[in-house]
């Protein structure tokens, strides 16, 4: 089922990379500077992945359903907040999660073609690459307002296998969240979900990827490979 891969899409945060903490501060920042109340780790921890809109939205009802007594101004100004603050965090708090770093450098050893498809905003994420040193590691790079439909939309997904010629039985989409899962399957590529990250309380079996797995470096195994070249 899986010996065709030629290419795979990861997502970035709850998969790569553990980000909670610095959109806490600015998810929280933005909302008391507003006069809403405060925004723990915890919640935006189950709030995230469905982009920075959803986010500041989620926070600001303190619901995973955002309130439709927001007024569009209230949400376009906590918007501009939070991206203000979570900028002003330079990802200090950020952490790539275990193997990771390994497993992206095994996977480019050997030949294959990596890409990131994120929900969260493009602007924030070349630094954040860079200071991971991961940033050399894909030939593609495509954040939550590269297209007109986000995540579980297939649009990236579908862009990314027209530019590199690549069949959806050739694509693998690794993720953390429901709508990567989705993704995959609107693609009609394969799926591969891991156990830890955000997927707002739910496990992503619930989701039904091809594969559940609890390290990144699983992936490895799944096409063969060490985690090390011996």
């Amino acid at each position: 089922m899986f010996s065709d891969i030629q290419f795979i899409v990861f997502d970035l945060d709850g998969t790569l990379l553990d980000s909670v903490p610095d959109l806490a501060i600015a998810a929280d920042k933005a909302a008391q500077t507003l006069g809403y109340a405060p925004v723990s780790e915890d919640q935006v921890r189950d709030y995230v992945g469905n982009g920075a809109d959803v986010l500041i939205g989620r926070s600001l009802s303190q619901s995973l359903t955002v309130s439709d007594e927001l007024s569009d101004e209230t949400k376009r100004e906590a918007r501009r907040l939070f991206d203000q603050f979570y900028a002003e965090t330079h990802h200090q708090l950020s952490r790539l999660y275990p193997n990771v770093v390994d497993t992206l450098a095994r996977l480019h050893d050997a030949g294959i073609p990596l890409a990131i498809v994120t929900n969260k905003p493009s602007m924030f994420v070349p630094e954040i690459l860079e200071q991971h040193n991961i940033k050399d590691y894909f030939v593609e790079v495509l954040g939550g307002d590269a297209f007109e439909q986000k995540k579980p939309n297939p649009i990236a997904l579908n862009h990314l296998m027209e530019k590199y010629s690549i069949k959806p039985s050739q694509m693998l989409m690794v993720g953390d969240s429901k709508n990567d899962i989705l993704a995959a399957k609107n693609a009609g590529c394969h799926s591969f979900g891991l156990t830890y990250g955000y997927n707002h309380g739910e496990p992503i079996a619930n989701a039904s990827p091809d594969v559940v797995a609890d390290d990144v470096s699983d992936v490895l195994e799944l096409l063969g490979l060490a985690l090390t070249q011996s």
